[in-house]
């Protein structure tokens, strides 16, 4: 989970430590930041209808840690080369405009991608509308949205406030540190939202936000057809490849469902 470098970091990267994808610790998280108590975090441990009936819909967002299989590896370079091209590169809200109605970052701190995640979860989609004004957020979201996308790298990465609220609940996992950095984990975490009618896939160690297709009024990000643009399509190249079934762990983000309180 290397994260890009802009040069001018190169020589002073700075780290976090990891968080676990765990619904105590992205609800705790989130509130720090500056979601409102309303929201939570609940584990998915299955995409069949009954065993998402805990979770209350609309489903706001998805963050899924999967690991970099050589398929989804191959994938990812092959996209990240399209988006590189000159002419969808993502500049961010610069001089030169940007198509994608999001805001994204990216990733520069090393082993903060859970945090990247939650980040981009929060300030694109329906969970936007309900960040606390004044929070660390909100002032991410209002500071970052006029910058173009190296621009926005520094303004996260020298960030004390998220930076805090990061290690503050990093505690609250379960899985050590690595002592050696420079071995990857092999994972990443993604985010899914659902902004403008369409599914954006959101990781920081890409090379911008990736559109997976349009949703329907009454779809959410749990919705089948989210879920095959989605998580499903990584599923299906692994399973195209002749690989093992893909093991990853996934989280959904939602309101309390009042009639459960």
């Amino acid at each position: 989970m290397e994260p890009n470098e802009p040069a001018k970091m190169a020589t002073e990267k700075k780290y976090f430590t990891m968080l676990e994808n765990h619904p105590e610790v992205f609800t705790t998280l989130a509130h720090t930041l500056g979601l409102p108590p309303s929201i939570t975090f609940h584990d998915i441990y299955s995409f069949s209808p009954p065993s998402l009936a805990h979770i209350p819909r609309p489903c706001l967002a998805l963050i899924a840690i999967i690991p970099l299989t050589p398929s989804w590896a191959l994938d990812r370079q092959s996209e990240d080369a399209r988006l590189g091209d000159p002419k969808t590169y993502y500049h961010g809200n610069s001089n030169r405009s940007s198509s994608a109605p999001i805001i994204w970052f990216q990733q520069t701190i090393g082993d903060a991608c859970g945090s990247y995640a939650l980040l981009h979860c929060s300030i694109n989609g329906p969970a936007a509308s309900l960040i606390h004004p004044g929070s660390t957020l909100d002032q991410i979201r209002k500071d970052a949205a006029p910058l173009p996308r190296e621009e926005r790298a520094e303004l996260l990465y020298d960030n004390k406030a998220f930076e805090e609220a990061h290690q503050s609940v990093a505690a609250m996992g379960d899985t050590a540190e690595p002592r050696d950095r420079s071995v990857g984990l092999g994972q990443h975490f993604v985010g899914y939202v659902k902004a403008n009618g369409r599914l954006w896939e959101l990781e920081g160690s890409r090379e911008g936000p990736l559109d997976r297709g349009e949703l329907g009024d009454d779809e959410d990000v749990l919705s089948p057809k989210a879920l095959e643009l989605g998580l499903g399509r990584i599923i299906k190249l692994e399973h195209e490849s002749g690989g093992q079934d893909l093991r990853f762990s996934c989280i959904a983000m939602a309101l309390k469902d009042e009639q459960s309180e």
